[in-house]
């Protein structure tokens, strides 16, 4: 059963708190997954990794940074809820 949802000023929803912390999470982990890109790109190619060795280094950089900033987007997106 859905729990009801506080209606604003002209009769639109509001989000509930868990779909702003869930929201808050998806666009940290967009944000950390570019900047692992970048960031995991550019130190893998530094200690000389090619082919298939750079793109699992980028991928496990990639999801690291993007857990790490989701994690903290979505504790902030709880407080301010």
């Amino acid at each position: 059963m859905e729990m009801p949802v506080a209606a604003g000023p002209y009769g639109q929803t509001q989000p509930s708190c868990f779909d702003r912390v869930k929201m808050g999470f998806m666009m940290g982990f967009a944000v950390g997954m570019a900047a692992g890109a970048m960031f995991g790109t550019f130190s893998c190619l530094r200690v000389g990794m090619r082919g298939r060795e750079l793109m699992g280094g980028v991928g496990k950089t990639m999801m690291q940074s993007g857990g790490t900033f989701g994690t903290f987007m979505s504790i902030g997106m709880g407080i301010r809820c």
